[in-house]
């Protein structure tokens, strides 16, 4: 089942499908950040901690922790089994 990332709950796994761009453009250097962080498609990630009232939601990846957005991270769309 492919959904995005913000939709994970705590302790929750995915592994990276696809990245989406801006509905606005400009998604080339929102992807390249991305990848400049790890975040390629293939790769597993784990929601560590989700933050209350749309805040920041905290994720493991390849050995480190990292903090998203709720809007970058509705951009990302993991594949689960459920």
């Amino acid at each position: 089942m492919l959904v995005p990332l913000t939709s994970l709950k705590e302790g929750e796994s995915g592994i990276i499908a696809s990245i989406k761009a801006s509905p606005r453009g400009g998604g080339r250097g929102f992807q390249k950040r991305l990848v400049d962080m790890g975040l390629t498609p293939g790769t597993k990630v784990t929601v560590i901690k989700s933050a209350p009232f749309r805040g920041p939601i905290e994720i493991y990846v390849r050995g480190s922790r990292l903090a998203l957005g709720r809007g970058m991270a509705a951009r990302i769309f993991v594949e689960i089994n459920r």
